[in-house]
């Protein structure tokens, strides 16, 4: 049995106690020269979070704070003006892709 104390994780609560009413605890993942925190897939699920979700870090000094990136109002313009462009000019961007 191998011996707990030389293990290279660290214990976490995971709180959501807003949700379901329980705390969870996680341990860290060696993840090459990090460590990892895996979120399962529930919580996942709850927060609309994917591979492609970008995500904000912060700290209160005493906990990791994890969410969903909100794009900025400059970000959401561009993307409208794209999908306008995309919408007019389809054709003409194929023909020049080829």
């Amino acid at each position: 049995m191998a011996d707990r104390k030389s293990r290279s994780h660290t214990v976490i609560p995971l709180c959501y106690q807003w949700i379901h009413g329980v705390c969870m605890t996680k341990k860290l993942t060696k993840h090459g020269n990090s460590l990892a925190l895996v979120i399962d897939r529930p919580i996942l699920e709850l927060l609309h979070i994917d591979s492609d979700t970008p995500l904000e870090i912060s700290t209160d000094g005493t906990r990791l704070i994890v969410a969903p990136a909100k794009p900025s109002a400059r970000r959401e313009k561009f993307e409208a003006a794209q999908e306008v462009a995309h919408r007019r000019y389809a054709g003409a961007f194929k023909e020049l892709a080829k």
